[in-house]
């Protein structure tokens, strides 16, 4: 995981978006972390399959029908199917998100 989230860091610095890398995959389910600076956007989309995202670092506010849920360390939230939704991190952030 250390190697992950070395490369979502260095990716980070160059970008102004987040950063999003599989961790694990097996069938339908997946895994993936991903990285935030502070004040970076996830903009809305939908997910096809039941999610989880949780945070591993850092403070995000996670936002769906114009309701924000403010998370952080170690708070999660069950996305569900077809809603959109984004991520807004407060600070600089980690999460991982849990599909399938």
């Amino acid at each position: 995981m250390n190697q992950i989230i070395t490369e979502i860091n260095k990716k980070l610095a160059t970008t102004d978006k987040p950063v999003a890398r599989i961790f694990y995959k097996s069938g339908e389910h997946k895994i993936m972390l991903m990285g935030f600076l502070k004040g970076m956007t996830l903009e809305q989309h939908k997910t096809s399959v039941p999610a989880r995202l949780l945070v591993m670092s850092g403070f995000v506010t996670y936002k769906q029908d114009n309701e924000p849920t403010t998370l952080q360390q170690y708070d999660f939230f069950d996305i569900p199917v077809d809603v959109l939704h984004e991520v807004h991190a407060e600070e600089d952030s980690l999460c991982m998100l849990i599909q399938g």
